[in-house]
């Protein structure tokens, strides 16, 4: 294969992804021709289009503009969520062309750069936009790679140059393992994609073989968990830390300790332990780097977050509607920690979708005890993503297993009514399939109410 900056088009099937866009937008921006499918129109389809990228919602060839049958001059990106029996992919496999999975491409870009890679089941996103924008703010040439939309750039791609690249590193199908990072982290390892690794330890051993793939001093690893390198903690022991933590006019203040020296009180915005500590990781990978660290204050009170991370979507003296992309038992018991932190005393009305039938099985007594702690939960089915369903997981089951007494199985049309109605305050909604589309269609009603 030719090198990437030889290649001039780029055809995307799959191109709606969060990942997936990123990387159109970037071969966009280096001048490439870019197209490609996507199964439903969305907000990031319609940002491609405006961009100039052609993109086509059916599975048909004709759809393809001729350009990409020039085999020696044509990449086809996939996602692994794509069938291997999808239409456009089968065409594009018969006819010779060269075909790569996101992750692939994604490492052949971060590999001829210096690269900051960051892995966890959890916390991935948020770390990576952090450092991303701490970079980007402080001057240094970079571009990121971001798994959601960055509230400072409008995007899910920051470019201030490419000497340097900030990827998510992700562990589904091992994808992580096509990179070779000059700096990475781990911010968590708990049990997830049960579908592809055999089981928790498949995945620590993954994780860990990820790890190796630099050395000890370049290695940063939430405190506690079992692989060697720099620690990253709150308030404990770890050699990277956020230490004197408090709350100011709803804002994290802190120190944030390293090893050469104490950065005196931080302003952070994003509310969470969790978000704190993703914060810290950043700061720390953004020390190694060589970022001026008197550019870092500065630089961290300005970042402004990603959309469905603990997004506020209304806010008024009766009612507050939080938006978070949290489907795994430990990023609902985040969300409810920063709730609660946020607003103690309050009650909360928890809306939640579970995404995957194979997590929703693996983690089904997790998810029961995490959603119990809420005071009224109002579950919707299980968006299955790119899987068949399983017997006996349902939605249902899952509310069986819940302990609150203040439950109910809800479908979509229902929302509206649901949340506005409600006498709870404080209303969150969670999931990772499509109620991220549903939870702006309930922000429009309520503002045009309010």
């Amino acid at each position: 294969m030719k090198a990437l900056k030889d290649i001039q088009n780029f055809y995307f099937i799959g191109i709606g992804g969060i990942g997936m866009s990123a990387l159109a937008f970037y071969f966009q921006s280096e001048g490439k021709n870019v197209a490609g499918y996507d199964k439903t129109p969305s907000d990031v389809t319609r940002k491609l289009q405006e961009a100039g990228v052609a993109v086509h919602f059916q599975d048909k060839g004709d759809a393809i503009d001729e350009t990409f049958a020039d085999k020696e001059n044509t990449l086809v990106i996939y996602t692994p969520a794509v069938p291997n029996t999808m239409g456009e992919l089968v065409r594009f496999r018969e006819s010779g062309h060269i075909l790569k999975k996101r992750a692939e491409v994604l490492g052949l870009i971060a590999n001829q750069s210096f690269s900051l890679a960051v892995a966890g089941t959890h916390g991935k996103t948020t770390t990576s936009s952090i450092l991303g924008h701490l970079l980007a703010a402080t001057g240094a040439p970079v571009t990121a790679f971001v798994g959601g939309i960055t509230n400072n750039y409008n995007g899910n791609l920051i470019q201030n140059g490419s000497d340097i690249t900030v990827v998510e590193a992700d562990e589904f199908d091992r994808s992580f393992l096509q990179l070779t990072p000059d700096i990475l982290c781990i911010t968590s390892m708990d049990a997830d994609h049960l579908d592809i690794y055999e089981d928790e330890a498949d995945l620590v051993a993954t994780f860990q073989e990820f790890g190796s793939l630099v050395a000890p001093e370049k290695r940063f690893v939430k405190n506690g968990l079992p692989l060697a390198g720099n620690t990253v903690g709150i308030e404990d022991d770890a050699t990277y830390l956020a230490q004197n933590v408090r709350i100011v006019d709803g804002a994290y203040h802190f120190d944030f300790k390293y090893p050469e020296g104490v950065l005196k009180d931080l302003k952070f915005t994003l509310p969470g332990r969790h978000n704190l500590f993703n914060a810290t990781t950043a700061l720390s990978m953004a020390v190694a780097y060589g970022t001026p660290v008197a550019k870092l204050p500065d630089a961290l009170a300005s970042y402004a977050g990603v959309n469905r991370r603990f997004t506020y979507r209304y806010q008024s003296q009766e009612k507050v509607l939080i938006d978070d992309y949290a489907h795994h038992p430990t990023e609902i018991a985040a969300v409810y920690q920063s709730i609660k932190e946020m607003y103690p005393g309050e009650e909360v009305l928890a809306i939640f979708q579970p995404h995957l039938f194979s997590r929703t099985k693996d983690f089904m007594a997790d998810f029961a005890t995490e959603l119990s702690r809420f005071d009224e939960v109002a579950l919707l089915d299980i968006y299955p993503a790119r899987e068949l369903p399983i017997d006996g997981v349902t939605s249902q089951a899952l509310l069986d297993k819940m302990t609150l007494s203040n439950k109910e199985i809800v479908t979509k049309n229902r929302l509206p009514e649901i949340v506005t109605a409600s006498n709870k305050k404080i209303i969150v909604m969670m999931g990772a399939g499509d109620i991220g589309v549903e939870i702006l269609k309930v922000t429009k009603i309520l503002q045009s109410e309010g």
